[in-house]
């Protein structure tokens, strides 16, 4: 699609009535020219336009692109700093882009703006354990745990949490939870958890003879 087609595109839209879905939803399509033409467009101004900004940053982030995702998410949060969604799309960014205390500080910001979901705080576990600091990564996992008891991912990560701080019985609880939630989208996280789980009880009859020794 060509960028005049696109402009032309985005003016119809304004003359049916349609051109708030049309800056809103620019995102849900793999074309970010389209959101660069709401951007470009000047009687779109103020928050409404950080609907675009934010949607050619997913766009960015699907593509691997974090860079080019955290500029266009900058701008997204100057024109509308009280969208929880952006702080945590930018989040992911820097979490993908190899930095951590940003997206810690960037969940942080989302959970306080909006605190219900529980995909922010299993993402800030995430961060926080490539940091290193497994104790706040476990209480952020078992947050996300809480509010979500469903997602398996979350469990296997806290699990993984657990065993890096030899905390073995604790990951096993959180393997078996995980291997146990009933068949759906999680079918690789759950098979995860079962190898982890193998791994454990493989791993039990050296450390008893060890410790006989």
């Amino acid at each position: 699609m060509t960028r005049a087609a696109v402009s032309l595109l985005i003016v119809l839209g304004v003359a049916i009535g349609l051109s708030t879905h049309t800056v809103v939803n620019c995102g849900d399509e793999d074309e970010p020219d389209i959101c660069s033409a709401v951007i470009g467009f000047s009687p779109f101004r103020g928050s409404l336009i950080a609907f675009a900004y934010e949607g050619r940053g997913r766009i960015a982030l699907r593509h691997g692109d974090n860079g080019r995702a955290i500029a266009d998410f900058n701008e997204a949060i100057h024109l509308n700093p009280n969208r929880a969604s952006l702080y945590r799309d930018r989040a992911q960014a820097y979490r993908r882009n190899g930095e951590p205390s940003l997206a810690i500080a960037d969940f942080d910001e989302a959970i306080a703006l909006d605190p219900k979901p529980a995909l922010p705080y299993h993402e800030r576990g995430l961060a926080l354990a490539a940091k290193g600091d497994l104790d706040r990564a476990i209480l952020s996992y078992s947050t996300a745990v809480r509010l979500d008891p469903s997602d398996a991912q979350a469990r296997l990560d806290r699990g993984l949490a657990f065993l890096a701080r030899g905390q073995a019985d604790d990951a096993r609880a959180d393997f078996e939870a995980a291997a146990a939630l009933p068949p759906g989208k999680d079918g690789r996280t759950r098979d995860a958890a079962r190898a982890k789980l193998a791994e454990l009880s493989s791993a039990e009859p050296t450390q008893i003879s060890t410790s006989r020794r």
